[in-house]
């Protein structure tokens, strides 16, 4: 979500995402202890959890496998006309499946397996009347209309008031969904724990162009109307999930590497694409350290936004300096390892991600200043205590504080002492292992405590909690 740049300029860089906002709040909850998983053999196979910070979206009795969207977006009415199938795997026996979609947007007909089937759409909620076994796989069919309105964010930052789909003033759309908001847009197990596939088609009218994860497989226009086809073949949480819709142009490049890289930006724009530039040789430094880049892709998405979003092989950013920075670029390609190749499985170890992009975004920015991680450490150390205080531990915030400043700057400088006490050989080689151990899968406060104590053969359980879930900020070394 938001990250948190430089203290000195007041500027706070927040969640898997980006922000030049000031920080939110935090309070308590311990971690659920769902074991670890990897989807490497089977894509999207998860094990989905009840959400210990926002349990009233998502299900833990449906595992969605594989999201095919077909969208066309009319922005003349606001209109959205979308057909979804939904290939899931219900995890215990139940008389119904369900799944998260916006009251805005009307249900035409929903089938399961080709059969018509009845349903009811209370709210947020798709009730679908068929009996469903356990482990079993059901394909569902769902057709709907509407105008998609972003909804409520749980949060007090000034860059995410509402969350989900949004619409500018002339037509045009993008959207971010953290912690939630996927379900403005389309029915889904909205929770981090459900990873799976998708595919998008995306019809507009010309010059307008969709925009979404994974591979452009396609693009024509007939009669007016831009076709875009994409695939993301690795599974993807759907907070982690973006679409637009503009007037956007693409730009190509390759890193050191090979990573093939587009820039999408708005027409007659070539300034975006300069500051974009500045990727490549960001992703060059991460594989150094992070290892090879985890997906097919990858791709910078600006939108009508002042805040960013690590969403997984297509970062979407804010039309701003401070979204477009190359600190920001930093952190959010840092996210592709830590929070996409393996994601919480609940939103309370938001801390995982952050905590890990934020002490990464120090410690280029240590390098790029000349300086060292200890002295942007000790900047941000300084601010550490008032944000612990304000919104609570990292690990145990206040759900209606969302992306707040404590889980990033205290997770961060946790990370910077577990380094020196380990050494950096060491600590980077730990940074590195644990995405790909858990490649494709979700992880929660348990797994990575347990793992970190296991590689390094030291009980670190107290460390981690006097850091995490401890009211005051712990004695730095």
């Amino acid at each position: 979500m938001r990250v948190v740049a430089a203290l000195v300029a007041g500027v706070l860089l927040l969640a898997g995402c980006t922000s030049s906002d000031d920080e939110p709040d935090g309070s308590p909850s311990p971690a659920p202890s769902a074991q670890a998983t990897t989807s490497s053999e089977s894509p999207g196979l998860s094990n989905p959890v009840e959400d210990g910070v926002y349990p009233e979206v998502g299900d833990p009795g449906v595992d969605a496998l594989e999201y095919a969207l077909d969208i066309a977006w009319d922005p003349d009415t606001r209109t959205m006309t979308g057909r979804e199938t939904v290939r899931l795997r219900a995890t215990d026996d139940a008389d119904h499946l369900q799944l998260d979609l916006a009251a805005d947007l009307e249900i035409g007909s929903v089938s399961v397996d080709g059969s018509d089937a009845a349903y009811e759409h209370r709210g947020k909620d798709l009730v679908i009347s068929h009996a469903a076994r356990a482990d079993q796989v059901y394909r569902l069919v769902i057709e709907y209309d509407g105008t998609p309105t972003p909804v409520p964010a749980p949060s007090q930052r000034r860059d995410m008031d509402t969350i989900g789909w949004e619409t500018t003033a002339d037509g045009e759309v993008w959207t971010m969904q953290q912690p939630y908001g996927a379900y403005s847009w389309y029915a889904v197990n909205d929770q981090p724990s459900d990873k799976a596939l998708y595919s998008f088609t995306i019809t507009a009218p010309a010059p307008l162009v969709g925009v979404a994860n994974g591979e452009l497989v396609s693009r024509s226009t007939t009669a007016g109307e831009t076709t875009t086809r994409w695939e993301l073949d690795e599974p993807a949480a759907s907070y982690l999930v973006t679409i637009a819709i503009a007037d956007l142009v693409e730009t190509k490049e390759r890193s050191a590497s090979g990573v093939p890289i587009a820039y999408w930006t708005p027409r007659g724009r070539p300034e975006l694409v300069a500051k974009l530039r500045e990727a490549p040789a960001g992703l060059d430094w991460l594989e150094e350290r992070l290892g090879p880049y985890p997906f097919g892709s990858l791709g910078f998405l600006i939108v009508d936004s002042t805040s960013g979003m690590e969403t997984q092989t297509m970062i979407t950013l804010g039309d701003s300096a401070y979204a477009t920075s190359p600190e920001v670029l930093v952190h959010e390609m840092a996210h592709q390892w830590w929070g996409d190749q393996v994601t919480p499985v609940d939103w309370r170890d938001m801390w995982m991600n952050e905590g890990m992009a934020m002490f990464i975004q120090g410690a280029w920015q240590a390098q790029s200043d000349g300086t060292t991680i200890e002295s942007v450490m000790d900047e941000w150390a300084e601010t550490e205590p008032r944000l612990r205080s304000d919104h609570g531990p990292p690990a145990d915030y206040d759900p209606e504080a969302f992306g707040a400043g404590n889980v990033y700057y205290g997770p961060a400088l946790m990370w910077d002492e577990l380094r020196k006490r380990l050494g950096d050989d060491e600590f980077w080689r730990l940074v590195r292992a644990w995405p790909a151990a858990h490649d494709n899968g979700n992880a929660d406060y348990a797994d990575i405590t347990t793992w970190w104590s296991e590689q390094t053969g030291e009980d670190l359980s107290g460390f981690f909690d006097d850091w995490l879930l401890g009211e005051t900020t712990p004695q730095r070394s």
